[in-house]
């Protein structure tokens, strides 16, 4: 998914703010019916907490079934350490890490863990 520029212009200059997204797949959604609305809460009050944070839209695909939250950071943030935070909050799970590249924004993956991981 493209993203089409900065919607924020009180956290930083355009130039420092970089997308990022957080999602879920269909299985670990599936398994755990009420983790969509745990992080929906999570990232919606974590900008409270960082003013480096904001969560601008959520976007569920149908043909993946990922549930993705698409947001903005000003970036000298340290994105792994909020979703070790959001982690403990919710069932057991791995994140796939897939780095930015070509106007595509990073992308920390919430999915189930291994069979060996439990």
């Amino acid at each position: 998914m493209a993203y089409s520029g900065p919607a924020l212009g009180t956290m930083d200059s355009p130039d420092n703010i970089q997308p990022v997204e957080i999602a879920v797949t269909y299985r670990f959604a599936q398994q755990h019916g009420w983790v969509v609305t745990a992080i929906t809460g999570f990232l919606s009050a974590y900008f409270m907490e960082d003013a480096r944070f904001r969560c601008c839209r959520k976007i569920h695909d149908l043909e993946s079934g990922i549930h993705l939250w698409l947001c903005e950071i000003v970036g000298t943030m340290p994105v792994p350490r909020l979703v070790k935070r959001l982690q403990v909050d919710l069932p057991p799970s791995r994140v796939q890490f897939r780095p930015a590249s070509d106007g595509v924004p990073a992308r920390y993956l919430l999915d189930l863990p291994d069979q060996s991981e439990t």
